[in-house]
């Protein structure tokens, strides 16, 4: 499906946007891929860097912010394929700054929306979190307004062959807004902070992420919001995983923060289908046959959730073991196993 394609990815200097970009150059032979974002140091890094590189692909490196609409529109000339991953992600940041969420999260996720169908681009995936679900933070709420604004956006696409889905899923493990870097830090001092002992988070790695967003671009219809199924853990497992000898202090709750996190709630379910590895919240206006796409969509059916099912990381069904942590700590969190092993 990538291969001889164009493909951008906004905050392609990101965490996802490396990563995405790597597997892609590894598996498919895409004709062009676009790294746009403000970084300059991150592109510099990259262009410098083997791993980003390979024979008959071209590499494009834009400097650019989601705000500003001529120079996306500058941007996707010619491309096929959108990834939108930019984004303000910390909660006390964009809770301090809550106006600068909003134009990066919402007016930025508008813009890219409006530069796609400018450029006559065929397919664009928007990346989410789990805050979206019942946000109760500004950065989550202004999550939530941009997966509207991408669903939206094929009620209006007319003649334009042009499909537009969300991803949503939890935290990426190791990434910056991950507690685990912050609990390896710590670990010298034998004392790991914790909000809440009774904490739930879901897990998903970066590599699995990435995985997920391929294969969403591939069954894509327009208008889904995809969800993967992924396992849960409990704060004081991972704490166990990261330093079993370690005095675990509560803190409190932050503000903004959950006790279980949540990607599907019980009124999305009404609108929801079920396949084995993942689940779609239907778009709330339809825009092609339900019952074709849960019969068709996947080798599998699907199924309508029941009613009352919501998916949170308290209530999952699969919970990762300390064992498990400690093994996906090690080969996933860069730096990992010199902390862990070197004291």
């Amino acid at each position: 499906m990538l291969d001889g394609k164009t493909i951008l990815i906004t905050g392609g200097t990101g965490s996802f946007g490396k990563k995405f970009i790597y597997t892609v150059l590894k598996k498919y032979s895409p004709k062009k891929i676009i790294i746009y974002s403000r970084d300059e140091l991150k592109q510099f890094e990259m262009q410098e860097n083997p791993l980003f590189r390979k024979e008959g692909v071209l590499m494009r490196y834009f400097i650019g912010d989601v705000r500003d609409a001529e120079r996306l529109r500058r941007a996707m000339e010619g491309v096929d394929i959108v990834v939108h991953a930019a984004a303000l992600k910390q909660v006390p940041a964009a809770e301090y700054n809550p106006f600068e969420a909003v134009k990066t999260n919402i007016i930025g996720g508008q813009n890219v929306i409006d530069a796609c169908f400018a450029a006559g681009v065929h397919k664009v995936i928007a990346l989410s979190t789990d805050k979206a679900a019942a946000p109760i933070n500004l950065y989550g709420a202004t999550k939530l307004c941009s997966d509207k604004l991408f669903v939206a956006a094929n009620n209006y696409k007319g003649a334009h062959d042009i499909k537009f889905s969300v991803v949503r899923y939890g935290n990426v493990m190791g990434s910056r807004g991950s507690v685990i870097p912050f609990f390896l830090q710590k670990r010298k001092a034998k004392v790991l902070p914790v909000t809440d002992d009774r904490m739930t988070r879901f897990n998903i790695t970066l590599q699995e992420g990435v995985d997920f967003v391929i294969d969403s671009l591939e069954r894509m219809w327009g208008g889904e919001l995809f969800v993967p199924k992924i396992p849960s853990y409990k704060i004081l497992d991972l704490a166990a995983a990261i330093d079993p000898g370690a005095k675990i202090e509560v803190v409190g709750i932050r503000p903004g923060e959950k006790l279980h996190e949540e990607m599907i709630t019980a009124t999305d379910a009404i609108n929801t289908v079920e396949f084995k590895d993942y689940y779609v919240i239907l778009p709330s206006i339809p825009v092609w046959d339900v019952e074709k796409f849960r019969k068709g969509s996947n080798g599998i059916e699907g199924k309508f959730c029941s009613f009352g099912f919501s998916y949170n990381s308290g209530e999952n069904e699969k919970f990762l073991s300390v064992d498990e942590l400690k093994e996906l700590i090690l080969t996933n969190v860069d730096g990992a196993k010199e902390i862990i092993y070197g004291d």
